[in-house]
């Protein structure tokens, strides 16, 4: 009889452990759900109801020159040819100043550099001429995939040469832009209801060579090109 009445106790509490399994998955999923939703409906209000944010991008500027890059040294190593190249991102205001400066070891002569260009041209966002904002993303040569490419920016972070671009905004604020500006390289309609669109640079390349300086500047539809001169 006290073996029936333990067997029962135990099965009692079973059922009750697993209501409450139950109800704690319950709860735990209508709070995640409402944090994606409150993600979500925050950097939509964030791109809608913020003053300072369409304040910064009205005050963007048309730019021309985007940064550069030069060869530092070709070398064959067990019969393949690799180049070693810097690449510097210079200041928005100042084309001398540099606010990036990286440098690669890439197989062959051929190198492609990847840049996310985004702009924005919604009235509702910002007042007179289109604004944009230009991202690089990568540098890869032509035996590598573009996935394997070795990044320039690191992706959902502020870009060096827009540091002050946020300035007016809370860090959480800044945070939730560039999160969402970095995710448009994967998904381009994530803001499209904003009037905010990204180009890619897919087919920036150059056959690089020591002794010249390779500088990359915006054409005004968003065209990514490089633009050689002699490294004096």
């Amino acid at each position: 009889m006290m073996r029936a009445f333990l067997k029962n106790l135990k099965e009692q509490n079973g059922r009750v452990f697993f209501r409450a399994l139950v109800i704690l998955f319950l709860i735990m999923g209508a709070g995640l759900g409402g944090l994606l939703f409150y993600g979500s409906r925050s950097i939509h209000d964030l791109f809608e109801n913020n003053k300072k944010l369409k304040q910064a991008i009205e005050n963007l500027t048309r730019e021309d020159q985007i940064g550069y890059a030069k060869v530092i040294r070709q070398e064959t190593i067990d019969g393949k040819l690799y180049t070693t190249l810097k690449f510097v991102e210079t200041a928005r205001d100042n084309q001398l100043k540099k606010v990036l400066e990286r440098e690669y070891a890439i197989e062959g002569d051929v190198v492609f550099f990847d840049a996310l260009i985004v702009t924005f041209n919604n009235e509702d966002v910002m007042t007179g001429e289109k604004r944009a904002l230009y991202l690089w993303r990568r540098v890869y040569g032509e035996s590598m995939a573009p996935s394997e490419g070795y990044p320039i920016e690191m992706e959902s972070q502020a870009p060096k040469r827009y540091a002050d671009f946020l300035a007016q905004l809370s860090l959480p604020e800044q945070e939730m832009f560039w999160d969402a500006v970095w995710k448009l390289a994967d998904d381009p309609d994530v803001l499209k209801k904003h009037g905010i669109e990204a180009v890619y640079g897919n087919a920036v390349y150059k056959k690089l060579r020591p002794g010249l300086i390779y500088v990359f500047k915006i054409s005004g539809n968003g065209r990514v090109y490089p633009e050689t001169v002699p490294d004096i």
